[in-house]
Order: C-alpha cells, then sequence, then structure tokens
C-alpha cells in the first residue's frame, strides 16, 4: 500500500508575515490551507496512511496523521528532513510532497501508478504557471530534459532558453524501498555536505550515477508557492477537480 509524506519543517521566508507565526504549508490560497489541499488530493488519490515531517512552529500541527520530526529545519534542507522519514521509506513506496504546492488528485494516481523506483511529477506546459510568476521566466526556472523513453536525463541547471526546457520538476515525486536505499547510500558518501542537499541537487547527483528516474506528467491544477504574489497568481486557477 502507497503512503504518503508532505515535508513542512521549513519555514519558508520569502513569505514574509505570512509564515511569522504560523508554517509555510498554513497558507490559505481560495480559503483553504495549503496543507488542506494537499490531503484532499492525497486522501482522493486513495491514500490514506499519511506522514508530516515537522520541524518550524511543529506545534501547530494538529492533523490526525503520523509525524516526523526534523529539530535541526533551520540548518539543513530538503532531503535530510526527507530522512527523517525513513522508517516509512524503507517499508513500502511513498508520495513525497512538498507543503507549499498544490496538485491534484489524478496527478498522485499516476505518479502513484509508475513502475520506476524512483519517479517525479512534472509541467509540460511549465511556462504558462512560470509567465503568471515571474515577469522573466527563465529567472527561476531549471533545466528539465527527458530521454525518448520518457526518463529523466537532465534537471536543475540554468537555461537561457525557453525552447532548451521541457518541463518543470512540481515538488512532487515517488520512492520505493530500492530507491530509498539508492538515496541513502548517496547521502552516506556525502556525508555534512547531505545537510545542504535540495532535492534537485538529489536528483542530479543520480543521473550522473547512472540512476533512473521516472517522469509523470501532471493532471489538472497545480501550483508552487513561494512568495505572497504567488497567491495573487494562482487568484483565478480552478481548484474543481483537485479531489478528482
Amino acid at each position: 500500500m502507497t503512503r504518503a509524506i508532505i515535508l513542512a519543517a521549513g519555514r519558508g521566508s520569502r513569505m514574509g508575515a505570512l509564515t511569522a507565526e504560523q508554517p509555510k504549508c498554513f497558507t490559505r490560497l481560495h480559503g483553504r490551507r495549503l496543507l488542506d489541499w494537499q490531503l484532499t488530493a492525497l486522501r482522493g488519490a486513495g491514500i490514506t496512511d499519511i506522514a508530516i515531517v515537522r520541524g518550524y512552529c511543529a506545534d501547530r500541527f494538529d492533523e490526525p496523521v503520523h509525524y516526523f520530526d526534523n529539530p535541526h529545519w533551520a540548518e539543513t534542507n530538503m532531503v535530510r528532513t526527507l530522512a527523517e522519514a525513513a522508517d516509512w521509506l524503507r517499508a513500502g513506496p511513498c508520495i513525497v510532497s512538498y507543503s507549499d504546492i498544490f496538485y491534484s488528485a489524478e496527478t498522485v494516481r499516476r505518479l502513484a501508478a509508475c513502475t520506476d523506483e524512483l519517479a517525479i511529477s512534472y509541467d509540460p506546459d511549465w511556462l504558462q504557471v512560470w509567465q503568471k510568476r515571474f515577469a522573466d521566466p527563465l529567472a527561476d526556472a531549471e533545466t528539465f530534459r527527458r530521454h525518448a523513453d520518457g526518463t529523466l536525463a537532465e534537471i536543475g541547471a540554468r537555461s537561457d532558453s525557453v525552447d532548451a526546457i521541457e518541463g518543470q520538476y512540481m515538488g512532487l515525486l515517488k520512492l520505493t524501498p530500492p530507491g530509498w536505499v539508492r538515496i541513502e547510500a548517496l547521502l552516506a558518501e556525502q556525508g555534512a555536505a547531505a545537510d545542504k542537499l535540495d532535492m534537485t541537487s538529489l536528483l542530479r547527483h543520480g543521473l550522473a550515477r547512472g540512476w533512473r528516474i521516472g517522469t509523470v506528467p501532471v493532471a489538472g491544477p497545480w501550483g508552487e508557492v513561494d512568495s505572497a504574489d504567488d497567491l495573487a497568481a494562482y487568484a483565478q486557477v480552478s481548484f474543481d477537480h483537485v479531489a478528482d
């Protein structure tokens, strides 16, 4: 049975006053917290066993889910937060979600159905989203290229051409126990440097080691919230099918 892990340890300082006294995933979009949209999509996809990895403002969480904690959230990055849920990652397949995104249940279902040991969701029509969020989409967008068989070929570098970017990683991925074993081995090699490793850097290290990483296109609405401006950018997004 597939479980889900939401990575919610960081503060999200770019949100300013919106996260001064609450976790980033408590930010409201269309009247509901980002966390509520995530839980709705995950449960809509049939996932009932859900964990949240807490850190900043950990005492604010009261959802009836399982909890892991990253007590060093202020000094570490996303991958160390993920490692706090290692018990689940070793035990069975897990959908792993950033806490500052929203997405549909159908995207979760597609990702869960992917047979690769490690797979990520992505948006092939990313430019429409990035043009709403940024005056210059290339100021934030990163390279994303796939092999002919649909597996990941490149991710996480800067690009000076929109046409050279085939999509954008969404912050939603699937890990199986064999995939997690590879990640744990990489973290052991990295030593203390692993504390600062972000997810796209991890994926890039994996590609350099020959990992096969599946890619699954998004279905339905999705977005990433990094600033108050992003909330305004998504004001016209329909959330009618998040649970479908």
